[in-house]
């Protein structure tokens, strides 16, 4: 394409603006283009404001920040009073990593005119960058006020904030009756379904905002994330690319891919990501943490607790950065560490998920100082804060096992023998966490025919999308939908299985599935995969519940935080297994977590008979295989088996008086628990 000023000597001004509109349309779409355009209007107006702004945002958008800062910087002391032109050089800035500077300038151009929404979104990702999450939060809704045409939304964001949910839904929807296609107000309602757990509803309404307004960076931003919840890590990464195309140095998007890299099992990658993100953004407190999750995933242990140590030096009221550490398990506090935590922990109106981190880093650091009592108080605080807002109802998984039992007998089995994918990759480990999944799962991964994955979402996914659950229908149609399904629809199931597990895996005949809660749906395991292996990981049930009572988990298990309802969950679980020996007798290979650590050898050698594997050596030397483990249990798998552990909620029996009680008289019998 050819400028038409290359076709004339000296346009008049209708000529330029047309070419730097011109320029400027094409910058989102061939930045390579709006920057040839720009050097030919520049050939004849060399001094032209708008040009040059143009330039360093195509060379920007070409991952070329510094060239466009180079342009801008001679100019800046003349146009000091221009939001537009502060704008893009804050953009160029933060592209080299200057983000305070980016800051500095995006404050100015906000004060200069504060309603220039642009430079709000920019100084919302800025302070996000630099660890100052509210004042992003602030920026974004400052850019959100000016960029909506209706105050409704504004409100239904207030509501939304003070937890009104259902008020602010209406809000929203009564103003889409009006105006159907008005994105802002479609993200809204998108945002409002994934509060409440809406989400292929929320999905869809992303979709949809993205076909009306592509550039919506903000509303693709929010599907990516929303594609990771619902286990699509392809799809995720496909959107973080879009965004990254537009802004490649932005190191929100950045940390958004990196992420997804770690979700899929490609560490490596995405410790490069953190490395080009931190190399500009030393001080990012959030990024050096994600950082040193990578890093502990694929044993980089010292490096992890110096990324750890860097967020606490730039950001000490970051629970999480201390549980980090403590979540290490073989990681020890100082005495200067457990006292900056203990000025942490009882500061007045702190976050309450900074404060449940710290709580239960506390109690690990005293734990290992002896301390049990004081310990156990903080465990429990921490446990405390947690259920505030994360609410468990053990009805709700007692129906659930009851419709398991019901459904799912003898006689539906026997009808359905030999249905489904006939595939054997998977070996499914399951159970309650803390029970010495990842341990199996290390001892298989050791084997050269099997490898290590993480706890996959693919089985549950199924599941909920076979409930559709919904509003009007919160129990779903699972299980009692499996009755009306044929022979093909779970071949189907199976098929859908391997191919979406895909992504986690190479080309290893076996692969391990170590999520624990699938032993909810050994039933339909079974049903589209038959020839797939099963392992129960079971644990003493004092030391298993109470080893999940004092560790924070990232999401769900929420039974985790009061003794009562872990040993009521406990009590559940056994009950359900119980049942799928009954009516899949042999299906399900148990391993007690007691016997592995007394007799190893010997519960190795009958895992490997179990799965069909020949014995290898170094399935007994499972602590020196190299590979990424994304558990808590990560640093004690690549040591020996040590039974130190075993007992250690006798320091605590004092307290656990509500823990046993909960466990029932079968258990307790069952185990001898006093």
């Amino acid at each position: 394409m050819v400028s038409p000023l290359s076709m004339a000597t000296r346009p008049d001004n209708g000529d330029l603006q047309t070419a730097l509109r011109n320029a400027a349309d094409l910058l989102a779409h061939d930045p390579r283009l709006a920057q040839e355009q720009v050097h030919e209007i520049l050939k004849v107006y060399p001094d032209t404001l708008e040009a040059k702004r143009i330039l360093a945002s195509a060379y920007r958008l070409q991952g070329r920040p510094q060239k466009g800062l180079d342009v801008l910087a001679p100019l800046l002391a003349g146009h000091r009073d221009s939001p537009g032109f502060l704008h893009e050089i804050a953009q160029c800035l933060g592209g080299v990593g200057r983000g305070e500077d980016a800051v500095s300038a995006l404050r100015r151009a906000v004060s200069i005119n504060p309603k220039h929404a642009a430079s709000w979104q920019s100084l919302g990702h800025q302070l996000a960058v630099i660890g100052d999450q509210e004042g992003s939060r602030q920026a974004f809704e400052q850019h959100f006020k000016l960029s909506t045409r209706h105050p409704e939304l504004v409100k239904a964001i207030e509501l939304l904030r003070a937890d009104k949910v259902g008020k602010a839904e209406r809000k929203v929807r009564e103003l889409l009756k009006k105006f159907p296609a008005d994105v802002t107000a479609i993200r809204l309602l998108a945002d409002i379904g994934i509060k409440v757990g809406q989400l292929k509803d929320a999905g869809h309404l992303l979709e949809r905002c993205l076909e009306l307004a592509p550039d919506f960076n903000a509303a693709r931003h929010s599907y990516a994330l929303l594609l990771m919840r619902l286990q699509k890590p392809e799809a995720a990464m496909q959107e973080a690319e879009k965004l990254l195309a537009q802004e490649p140095n932005n190191p929100n998007f950045l940390t958004l891919k990196a992420s997804i890299l770690g979700r899929i099992g490609d560490q490596e990658a995405a410790i490069e990501v953190y490395e080009q993100v931190l190399k500009h953004y030393p001080n990012q407190a959030r990024a050096q943490m994600s950082y040193g999750h990578t890093l502990k995933t694929v044993g980089r242990l010292d490096e992890a607790i110096e990324a750890y140590r860097k967020c606490i030096r730039l950001s000490p009221d970051v629970g999480e950065a201390y549980w980090s550490l403590a979540n290490l398990k073989t990681f020890r506090f100082s005495d200067e560490d457990i006292e900056s935590m203990r000025n942490q922990v009882t500061a007045e109106d702190g976050d309450a998920d900074d404060q449940a981190h710290l709580a239960f880093a506390l109690g690990k650091a005293l734990e290992d100082r002896g301390e049990f009592d004081e310990s156990f108080k903080f465990y429990r605080r921490g446990n405390a804060i947690r259920r505030i807002e994360h609410r468990h109802n053990p009805k709700v998984n007692v129906l659930e096992a009851v419709r398991q039992v019901r459904t799912l007998d003898k006689a539906f089995f026997s009808q359905r023998e030999g249905w489904g994918c006939q595939a054997s990759d998977p070996i499914f480990i399951v159970g309650l966490p803390r029970a010495g999944s990842t341990l199996l799962e290390q001892i298989l991964a050791s084997h050269s025919q099997v490898e290590g994955t993480s706890e996959l979402q693919d089985i549950i996914a199924i599941s909920r999308k076979l409930g559709s659950k919904s509003r009007q229908h919160p129990a779903g149609k699972y299980p009692e939908c499996l009755l009306e399904m044929d022979a093909e629809q779970f071949r189907e199931l199976g098929e859908r299985y391997l191919e979406t597990t895909r992504i986690h895996r190479s080309d290893t005949p076996f692969f391990i599935d170590k999520m624990p809660n699938n032993f909810r749906h050994i039933g339909l395991i079974h049903l589209i995969l038959p020839n797939s292996k099963i392992i129960d990981a079971r644990r003493h049930p004092m030391g298993g519940c109470f080893s999940g009572f004092k560790q924070l988990f990232a999401s769900g298990q929420t039974f985790t935080y009061g003794l009562e309802d872990i040993g009521k969950y406990y009590r559940d679980y056994v009950r359900l297994m119980d049942h799928w020996d009954n009516v899949l007798p042999g299906r399900v290979h148990r391993v007690q977590y007691e016997e592995m650590v007394a007799d190893t050898e010997v519960q190795i050698r009958a895992l490997l008979d179990y799965c069909g594997l020949e014995f290898e050596e170094q399935c007994l030397r499972f602590y020196e295989t190299d590979r990424a483990v994304r558990t808590p249990s990560a640093e004690q798998v690549r040591k020996p088996i040590y039974k130190e552990g075993l007992e250690q909620w006798r320091h605590f029996e004092a307290h656990l008086g509500p823990l046993k009680e909960a466990l029932g008289p079968e258990v307790r019998q069952q185990y001898s628990i006093d």
